[in-house]
């Protein structure tokens, strides 16, 4: 049996939506909900491998979905890039779908009702998956609004009034997103005639230079305000650190990594004649040195980590903005490279939590000595963030600086510079971590002694509440949540030891996004 790409493609999205269906039904049998789910992730798991083998292999894979063909019906599109990403994602959503279940059958679900949780992850993944091969704008912007809707019920699980509070705040800026994406798909369509995205890339060829930039200006908003580009990455670091450790990890690893790929294929599809290069290169420039400013502020370990989310979206501009190959295949692979480690912290940080009662650097200490285990967990995946050869922060970055040096402008040579401050500054916050969560003694920290105390409403100086756990098993982390953390801390590994194919692949991702005409042809079929 030979197998198709075209047959595979709507998998990803079709197979979670079923299964939350599923789950749904099933809300008063958990175990089912769960075997349901894990079926439902390790099946979208394996079919985005196959689907990165076929595009690998035998070129971009399209999918007219009902029958009707492009450019009137949906397109469903799969390339290097976006099967690239399916895999990746694939991945962090099943890993933490095992440590939140670890969790909630560790502690009950009281905090975390599993028969809510499961049907909208499973929305969540279906959205993510939608997004990733949405082969038109409408489509790229429903995939955005099962996220955001899945996102608002994950991110007030426990319903605590901090919680509410900054699902509040995530919507709104979500609802405003959404709204200049509207706007920004209603000038495309005046411009062109069309929300297909290869018939898209055709005719915009014909709008006038102003009116191209405008719209791309507009789309950039959109997509810069879910990818948490500076100066529209404020309300990242004050909605992500509430929400349960799962939710946050699957959040800062892949979420703003979907508006990052919006922006890939925007740039190098509509517009690929870099009228706005230079304003992206400087707002990766700003990302990248505010966000890590920020992050060295911080004394409570989800903040800092929010902040350097926020910075290391600026490597990926500053990839995508030099508008060459290299750049774009530097881009590529230092996503996939971001998205996993990322999440692997956050749920490091979950189990610090366990370990400790807290969060806060304040009041952490002797980690290292308690459980060397975790300490070698955190280690691992704070070198590879802060670039440290030969894991693969380092390598991306590497790549990224090459792009920038081989441009030779003058503004690139900012962002070359900009970029290995910010990997140096990096590794002071990830070290500042290690030395006082790990390294020194807890009766060291200045609020160590009240790590053994009753739950408290102490208020931090961010103005964030710090409580610390009042279980009676602090100090105990379940194997059901340690061993998805290591699990993805192996795979961050991976990404060393397979370099060399990974960045094969992303050359050839690069390739194919430079020549969209390869992309066009495959949707179109020579259709004007």
């Amino acid at each position: 049996m030979i197998l198709s790409a075209t047959a595979l493609t709507p998998l990803p999205v079709l197979i979670p939506m079923l299964a939350a269906a599923a789950t749904l039904i099933l809300g008063r049998r958990p175990r089912a909900q769960r075997a349901v789910t894990l079926v439902a992730l390790v099946a979208v798991l394996v079919v985005s491998g196959l689907l990165l083998y076929l595009a690998d292999r035998d070129g971009i894979a399209v999918v007219q979905v009902g029958g009707w063909d492009s450019p009137i019906g949906i397109s469903l599109v799969v390339d290097r890039l976006a099967a690239l990403m399916l895999v990746v994602s694939a991945i962090v959503l099943l890993a933490v779908m095992l440590y939140a279940v670890g969790q909630g059958i560790h502690d009950g679900n009281d905090q975390q009702p599993v028969s809510i949780f499961l049907p909208t992850y499973l929305a969540l993944t279906a959205g993510v998956c939608n997004a990733f091969l949405a082969g038109d704008l409408f489509n790229l912007f429903v995939g955005f609004e099962v996220l955001l809707a899945a996102s608002f019920v994950l991110l007030t699980l426990g319903a605590s009034a901090d919680r509410v509070r900054a699902g509040v705040s995530y919507v709104m800026v979500s609802m405003v997103s959404s709204l200049i994406f509207l706007a920004g798909m209603g000038f495309a369509y005046a411009a062109t005639g069309t929300l297909n995205l290869a018939q898209m890339a055709v005719r915009m060829d014909d709008v006038p230079e102003g009116t191209r930039a405008a719209i791309f200006g507009v789309l950039l908003v959109a997509f810069g305000i879910k990818a948490a580009v500076f100066p529209l990455s404020t309300w990242l670091p004050d909605s992500y650190p509430t929400a349960p450790a799962p939710v946050t990890a699957v959040f800062a690893g892949l979420l703003t990594k979907v508006g990052v790929y919006a922006i890939i294929r925007a740039h190098t599809l509509l517009f690929p004649g870099g009228e706005l290069d230079n304003v992206l290169l400087v707002a990766g420039l700003l990302t990248m040195v505010i966000g890590i400013l920020g992050a060295i502020a911080q004394n409570d370990i989800k903040r800092l980590l929010s902040f350097t989310l926020v910075s290391h979206i600026g490597y990926m501009v500053f990839g995508i903005a030099l508008s060459t190959q290299a750049g774009l295949s530097g881009a590529v692979y230092y996503v996939a490279h971001h998205i996993l480690v990322q999440t692997t912290l956050f749920l490091v940080v979950g189990l610090i939590e366990r370990q400790a009662g807290s969060a806060s650097l304040r009041r952490l200490g002797g980690l290292a000595l308690a459980s060397p285990v975790l300490a070698i967990a955190f280690l691992v995946p704070a070198l590879n963030l802060g670039g440290i050869p030969p894991f693969s922060g380092f390598i991306g970055k590497v790549a990224l600086l090459q792009a920038g040096a081989a441009d030779g402008s003058v503004l690139a040579w900012v962002l070359v510079a900009g970029g290995t401050v910010t990997s140096l500054l990096t590794l002071y916050v990830v070290a500042r971590v290690w030395t006082k969560a790990f390294w020194r003694a807890r009766a060291d920290a200045p609020e160590g002694g009240l790590a053994d105390a009753a739950p408290s409403a102490l208020i931090d100086e961010s103005g964030m509440e710090v409580a610390f756990s009042d279980r009676a098993d602090v100090g105990r982390m379940p194997p059901a949540m340690l061993v998805p953390t290591i699990g993805l801390v192996v795979v961050g590994l991976a990404l060393t030891v397979f370099a060399g194919p990974l960045v094969d692949i992303s050359d050839r991702a690069a390739e194919n996004l430079r020549d969209r005409s390869v992309y066009i042809e495959a949707v179109l079929g020579g259709q004007p």
